[in-house]
């Protein structure tokens, strides 16, 4: 098997970097004699970079990042260039094991029938063509929860979350939850929840985290991008759009 590098974007909040190498653990767990290696785009170490040239061999890379924005577009790109590794997808977008995820963390942070409404919080993109996802993944769980969702942005974009939970409220919800559209705990996170909380959100659903639909997410996009790396060209990379 090709070793696999999960790339996180990093954090000065040793929160999110401790979650990410969690999650790669989990990944570890779930594919017995897989090599999996952790590095991040800036703020922590090691980078891609570092770790590649340390593997010496060819490897999939899946990036740890929930749209295709500029991380996923143009950061990660330059930093693996001259690598032979094939980038996988990121794993945004309604797909079966994401929506799972979500759906667990809301279920243990309040009870299905607690809520008429629901925020999908994320930490947010200028670039319009990225957040699409987001509020496909918002639509996907509004049509599976029977409940109205309304998307929010930490940064880069409106609504905030106090803006979120107003609007669900003049859509006639009364009791609103916020699901987690993160990987992990950070500043963005805290940003967008703690909003939607003044605003009178009665429940935050935890980040995706280490979780085993986490990692059977990557796991496909391993699979996928494995199968696709070339005999030959240094870089292999594919996007989600």
């Amino acid at each position: 098997m090709k070793p696999l590098l999960l790339v996180a974007h990093g954090s000065r909040d040793p929160r999110a970097n401790a979650t990410t190498r969690a999650l790669a653990r989990v990944v570890a767990a779930a594919r017995p004699g897989l090599d999996v290696r952790v590095s991040f785009l800036e703020l922590a170490q090691p980078s891609p970079a570092t770790v590649l040239t340390a593997l010496d061999e060819r490897a999939v890379v899946v990036p740890l990042l929930l749209t295709n924005a500029y991380h996923g577009r143009i950061d990660l790109p330059a930093q693996v260039a001259g690598f032979d590794v094939a980038v996988a997808p990121p794993l945004g977008g309604p797909s079966d094991h994401l929506l799972a995820g979500l759906r667990k963390r809301l279920d243990a942070a309040i009870g299905r029938d607690a809520y008429d409404g629901l925020v999908l919080a994320a930490a947010g993109t200028r670039m319009a063509e990225a957040r699409v996802v987001v509020h496909q993944t918002g639509d996907a769980l509004s049509a599976a929860l029977g409940v109205p969702v309304e998307v929010a942005y930490a940064a880069g974009a409106t609504p905030s979350g106090g803006e979120a939970v107003a609007a669900l409220r003049a859509r006639g919800a009364r009791r609103v939850a916020v699901a987690s559209y993160f990987l992990a705990c950070g500043r963005l996170f805290d940003l967008v929840t703690d909003s939607a909380v003044r605003a009178g959100a009665v429940a935050v659903a935890e980040p995706l985290g280490a979780s085993w639909d986490l990692a059977r997410l990557i796991l496909e996009r391993y699979e996928w991008a494995s199968t696709s790396l070339p005999n030959t060209s240094p870089v292999a990379s594919f996007s989600n759009a």
